[in-house]
């Protein structure tokens, strides 16, 4: 078995070996045991479930809730040759339907990645049940449980699909997770038994700096300028992104900007000029080094503090992945701390205005209660808010609320590119062809520039089928609608606009999933993470390394040596050691005359230094 694995690992990914626990966690999986793997960013999570669902016939089912992953890890499989596809908010449902039926009826796709809201839809139910599934991954796995910095109550979905695959084993993946987290996530999974693959999350390589700075932008640039090759900035929000971003170009470095509004081919090209050394610095949100894997990362800068310490050794941990010297620096000020808290009160609106705003959208949007599951609206939440009366602001974390417990969910960005699928196909497309030869050359042109477009919904791009037809792009997209209506394919245009979907059909607001004593509790979990990343930024006395790994559950670390505290208490220790050593030399010459004292004594230290020395003593009376 260890042989297959490892040439699977070599024909797809080019590597020789495995990552430490990596072999020993996919060795577990294929003995068919369910596994909860802790591995810290940039342990390679996604190669443990990747391996197995290559070696075992049939699909592996991937959950995740992060959208922008699981589109970027389906890219990448399919770039490798590999068969993937994804199931999340915001899909038409027919694309939905093709999706579950190429897994049902086709037998070349091995990954399916779903949301995990989805997994409690009776179309995907029905689906799973017909389905040959092999694996079932769980991704950012903490998200299970009532303790984990992120809690979604629709992965409790996970453990009652598992009554339909009860000889498929479950492979838990998450990258932060502290010890309770770690026990619950497998209770709330119905692991027979506990079964934990974890490495340290010791970085020996990784120095962290918590800085207090009033001018957080000059020393930005002062530290960018000290330590050589490429890095990270990260932000609170995207305005920030470009502004910052040209701060630092602005003093001669190559920088650019990052966040999930922009479109996947400008996306691309920024991490690609970045991953290749053409941009020194990228300037992100949290959207940026998902699934990245730059290992020469040089230093992180936090401009902003992220709200949980998971969040921050996720991002900070994304420096030296080469495991050569790496520093995580963040930069605050007193501003920071009153943001930071006044951010989490916001992010736990009063329950009525929760209510309220989960009425006035359903009506809004004019759904009736009873009625409104997988439906998407284009959204503009200042016009929204102005339309229902709730305050931009209000609205927004009130959403995010509902988006967290799985009511609904908001794509911010709303960008995705236009589909098409083929739905007739040989003689009855023949037919078509003399019956209206107009559009013969578009679909013949659809034909030979996308594979598959028979049996899925494909990405196309307007532009690049006007170029090649030299057409106009208006005039593709008229043709592409008018063969949607006509029944030949089924093209779905791209868009621009944010949007919301609701992910359950409307219910009265007295019995959405939370009352009183849930909440409370939520709001008590996410005050002890507060109140834990605050702890690690104002701490004095304490080596950072320490305090992560602690908070972690590794509570017999030693110091690190390097971080700010480290090196302020050596500094310290050494000065303690040169003014004991001054105090000695002084008082071997008690009864020689001051000028004398000072200098024979400054031979071997500072004369400032000693001047300040004798005076203490003298106020002390020992001289």
């Amino acid at each position: 078995m260890k042989e297959q694995i490892r040439a699977v690992l070599k024909d797809y990914w080019g590597y020789d070996r495995f990552r430490e626990l990596q072999e020993d966690i996919i060795l577990s999986v294929l003995e068919g045991k369910d596994t909860l793997a802790l591995l810290p960013t940039g342990g390679g999570k996604s190669i443990c479930f990747q391996v197995p669902g290559l070696v075992k016939e049939g699909i592996c089912i991937v959950i995740s809730p992060l959208i922008a992953l699981m589109k970027d890890q389906v890219e990448n499989l399919k770039k490798r040759g590999i068969n993937a596809g994804a199931i999340y908010s915001g899909l038409s449902t027919r694309e939905i339907e093709s999706m579950l039926s190429n897994c049902v009826y086709g037998d070349s796709v091995k990954f399916l990645y779903v949301s995990p809201e989805r997994l409690k839809t009776p179309l995907f139910i029905n689906h799973l049940q017909q389905m040959n599934v092999s694996l079932l991954a769980v991704d950012e796995a903490h998200c299970i449980s009532q303790w984990g910095y992120d809690f979604r109550p629709p992965y409790l979905e996970i453990s009652k699909i598992r009554e339909y695959l009860p000889d498929v084993p479950v492979l838990a993946l998450t990258a932060t997770a502290t010890p309770e987290v770690v026990v619950d996530i497998q209770e709330k999974l119905g692991f027979p038994e506990l079964n934990t693959f974890q490495k340290s999350f010791k970085r020996d390589n990784l120095t962290y700096m918590v800085v207090k700075e009033q001018n957080k932008m000059g020393r930005m640039i002062r530290v960018i300028n000290h330590y050589p090759g490429t890095g990270i900035v990260y932000v609170r929000n995207r305005r920030k992104t470009k502004e910052i971003a040209e701060y630092i170009a602005a003093h001669n470095i190559t920088a650019d900007f990052y966040h999930a509004g922009l479109s996947a081919e400008v996306r691309d090209a920024k991490q690609n000029d970045w991953m290749n050394d053409k941009t020194r610095v990228i300037v992100s949100t949290n959207a940026f080094g998902m699934g990245i894997d730059k290992p020469d990362v040089r230093w992180v800068i936090h401009l902003d503090i992220p709200d949980t310490l998971e969040a921050y050794f996720q991002e900070a941990g994304r420096g030296g992945r080469d495991l050569k010297p790496s520093t995580a620096v963040m930069l605050y000020d007193d501003g920071d701390i009153k943001e930071l808290k006044e951010s989490f009160e916001n992010s736990f609106p009063p329950i009525s205005l929760i209510r309220k705003s989960y009425d006035a959208l359903c009506n809004y949007y004019r759904i009736p209660l009873g009625y409104g599951e997988n439906s998407t609206f284009d959204f503009q939440i200042n016009e929204v808010a102005k339309q229902i009366d709730i305050k931009p602001l209000e609205l927004y974390y009130c959403i995010s609320f509902l988006d967290k417990i799985g009511v609904l969910m908001m794509n911010e960005d709303g960008k995705r590119v236009s589909v098409v699928t083929m739905v007739m196909r040989d003689k009855k497309l023949e037919q078509f062809y003399k019956k209206e030869p107009q559009y013969e050359w578009l679909i013949k042109l659809l034909l030979r520039t996308y594979g598959g477009i028979f049996t899925n919904y494909i990405k196309i791009y307007e532009e690049n089928l006007a170029t090649r037809s030299e057409t106009e792009v208006s005039r593709i997209m008229n043709d592409l609608r008018t063969l949607s209506q006509m029944g030949v394919l089924t093209y779905i245009p791209r868009t621009k606009t944010p949007q919301i979907s609701f992910l359950e059909n409307r219910v009265d607001s007295n019995y959405l999933y939370f009352d009183d004593a849930i909440y409370k509790e939520r709001k008590e979990v996410a005050a002890k993470r507060l109140n834990a990343v605050l702890h690690f930024v104002e701490s004095t006395d304490q080596c950072r390394s320490q305090l992560l790994l602690a908070y972690f559950g590794e509570t017999k670390s030693t110091p690190c040596g390097t971080c700010d505290v480290c090196l302020r208490w050596h500094k310290n220790q050494i000065r303690l050691k040169e003014e004991k050593e001054m105090v000695e030399q002084i008082l071997k010459h008690r009864g020689t005359p001051y000028d004398e004292i000072i200098r024979e004594v400054s031979k071997q230290f500072p004369e400032k230094k000693v001047i300040e020395i004798m005076r203490k003593l003298i106020d002390l009376g020992q001289i």
